[in-house]
């Protein structure tokens, strides 16, 4: 779903929802509770330039207030089962019904509150679009305040893992977690999938009893597995942050707020990771105000989820490739914390504003990590960072090069969310802050948090927030046609500011010295360097080194087998396309035990290139398979058949790499 740059979301050059064809099962025909409706059409509608194209819901006439749901996890059926009860707001006097997004969901009655009883409905199912689902039209001729679903899950809902204890890190019980971003969501709840629309929800869930149950609302960190749990989130979300997860799961604090969630075998690992979390709240919270969602606890997932994280408000769901030892990746945490004020706070209308909660995140992760581990490391994100968007924008549609849309452009969900809404996001925040000063920028953007604290927004309404509250207030010191060019505008604008790292100017003489020389640099240099110097080092290399190169750097690094997932993703292709085969052993296994696509799917775009390395990336696939999440199982599956391998030939001796990507 997320294409996201060094240390947060996986960054792919493919997009989720193009491959959805591959993980979608089949719609069900219209079925009804009394007679059925008529078919409900397939797309939805597109008269308003605003509407949420990626939603069937119709939020002008009716929306949910709150969901109550009743839910059953049954992991040997691999399905969830239950109803979902939506107490609405009816918006529209004329409107009778009721519009619901669907994927892949068996929908067994469909019941309306009348009267204090609950009396059948009619509704029907479209069948299903590839992207979309299907569509349930519900109707309610009485506009009833309450309406209840009873349904079923696929096996296979593109928004759920099912993991057998084999594929877990303590390999004893089963895991089960969901990832409802971008619009996934509606692939284990029936409901109106668009971030227009924000509630409550609560939930009674029951399941096994040796398996403890989260979702993102009020965990209780004293919790008892016992097979029945209930949860309240009282702050409205839009659904992109529903989420569940069932496991072995224990807590541990790391202070009264705030603590982490994990299987027994990795918690005190993660616990010494993420030991600064309360420090980064804290950080937040003097930049741009309280945080509003009362705890934050950390989730570890198995190493088969397909991000980085996802902000899940109150229980944030992090990889456990960030944990490496050194605390060198946590500004992933940095970054989901940062949600909790940009994007769970105030959240993108739709997909097309999806910059609104990934640029200003972004922004905001890079002032705690400043703040909490220096200037020089959050510089040296932002230049990798940055390096990256450099390289990738090139290629992309224009369109898509823009921070939003113009209204009126139709765009795929995940189109939106790539590097630019990220990286050309927080650029532009830092444009802002350098233009006016940190100091009236923080008092800015802590206004702006407040001012629309739990609502959804677009563009248009940030720009004229902006416009008042700073544009005009500070006359003279941005143009109108500057704006324009950040905002909507492709490529990135002359104006945008550049960040230097003198780390890195150390890092960018010794690997020219090394390629012209063949003399690595002292150990008393390297031995010094973060995880974010070595990333600099391997992506400023030329595409392909010599066989005697790449032994020179692993013997001397031992970068093959490496623990950190960050090196491996430059590493292993480095190798593929180098025709270092010592490395394959290795390269299989991580790329047959990680399903965190940002880490992997470089590994299978290189492989893929060549008749042997497409070979290969079969052989891992067929064995990764049953571990890799739905998302990550489509990704691979598209590239390998798309895949136009040439026949595989001894790479050529690179020249010196004389045009590194610039470090200012």
């Amino acid at each position: 779903m997320i294409r996201i740059p060094p240390f947060r979301f996986p960054q792919l050059a493919s997009v989720l929802l193009l491959s959805l064809s591959a993980l979608v099962i089949g719609g069900c025909k219209p079925d009804a509770g009394t007679a059925p409706a008529p078919p409900a059409s397939e797309k939805p509608p597109a008269e308003a330039a605003d509407r949420d194209e990626h939603s069937y819901a119709e939020p002008d006439k009716v929306v949910t207030e709150d969901l109550a749901l009743d839910l059953a996890l049954d992991f040997d059926a691999r399905t969830i089962a239950g109803t979902a009860t939506y107490t609405l707001q009816w918006k529209d006097p004329a409107a009778t019904e009721l519009v619901l997004d669907t994927r892949a969901l068996t929908i067994d009655k469909v019941e309306g509150e009348a009267g204090g009883q609950w009396q059948s409905l009619q509704y029907a199912l479209a069948d299903a679009d590839a992207t979309l689902g299907s569509k349930l039209t519900i109707q309610a001729p009485d506009r009833n305040a309450r309406i209840r679903v009873t349904y079923t899950t696929s096996p296979d809902a593109s928004g759920l893992q099912w993991l057998t204890p084999e594929m877990t890190e303590g390999k004893k019980l089963p895991f089960m977690f969901s990832q409802s971003q971008q619009i996934h969501a509606r692939s284990w709840v029936p409901l109106q999938d668009t971030p227009a629309i924000r509630y409550t929800y609560s939930a009674h869930v029951t399941s096994r009893p040796d398996v403890m149950v989260l979702m993102s609302a009020d965990n209780d960190p004293a919790a008892q597995r016992d097979g029945d749990y209930t949860f309240k989130m009282p702050q409205k979300i839009p659904s992109y942050l529903m989420a569940i997860a069932a496991g072995d799961l224990v807590f541990k604090p790391i202070s009264e707020r705030s603590g982490i969630w994990a299987e027994p075998a990795t918690i005190d690992r993660a616990v010494a990771e993420f030991a600064d979390t309360e420090k980064m709240i804290a950080t937040t919270e003097q930049l741009y105000g309280p945080y509003r969602w009362e705890r934050y606890d950390l989730l570890i997932l198995p190493p088969s989820f397909p991000y980085g994280g996802m902000e899940n408000p109150r229980l944030s769901f992090i990889t456990p490739t960030v944990i490496v030892g050194d605390k060198s990746l946590v500004s992933l945490v940095a970054h989901e914390l940062a949600h909790s004020w940009s994007g769970n706070l105030v959240t993108f209308a739709s997909a097309k504003h999806g910059w609104l909660n990934e640029g200003f995140t972004s922004y905001v992760e890079n002032r705690i990590v400043e703040s909490v581990y220096g200037k020089e490391t959050s510089d040296m994100e932002f230049v990798i960072a940055r390096n990256a968007l450099k390289e990738s924008i090139v290629s992309m549609p224009e369109p898509v090069q823009a921070l939003a849309v113009k209204p009126g452009t139709v765009l795929d969900a995940d189109d939106a969310l790539s590097a630019v809404a990220y990286d050309k996001g927080a650029w532009f925040l830092q444009f802002l802050e350098q233009r006016f000063g940190r100091e009236p920028f923080d008092a800015f953007l802590r206004g702006y948090f407040d001012h629309f604290a739990f609502q959804s927004i677009t563009t248009e309404q940030f720009l004229a927030y902006a416009k008042e509250h700073l544009f005009d207030k500070y006359p003279g010191t941005v143009t109108d046609a500057e704006i324009q060019e950040w905002v909507y505008g492709p490529g990135i604008p002359a104006s945008a500011p550049q960040v230097m790292s003198r780390n890195f100017g150390i890092v960018d003489s010794a690997r020219l010295a090394w390629l012209g020389s063949a003399q690595l640099p002292p150990r008393q240099i390297t031995d010094a360097w973060s995880t974010q110097e070595w990333l600099h080092f391997l992506d400023s290399l030329p595409a392909t080194l010599t066989h005697e190169q790449m032994a020179q750097l692993d013997g001397a690094y031992h970068f093959t087998g490496t623990g950190n997932g960050e090196i491996a993703m430059r590493w292993y292709p480095l190798a593929v396309r180098s025709g270092y085969s010592e490395a394959n052993a290795a390269l299989a296994e991580f790329t047959a035990r990680v399903g965190r696509r940002k880490l992997i799917m470089p590994i299978y775009d290189a492989l893929v290139q060549t008749e042997s390395g497409l070979a290969l990336a079969k052989e891992i696939f067929a064995k990764a398979r049953p571990g890799y999440h739905p998302i990550t199982t489509g990704s691979v599956e598209k590239v390998i058949a798309e895949a136009k391998p040439a026949p595989a030939a001894e790479p050529a001796a690179p020249a010196v790499d004389e045009a590194a990507p610039a470090t200012h």
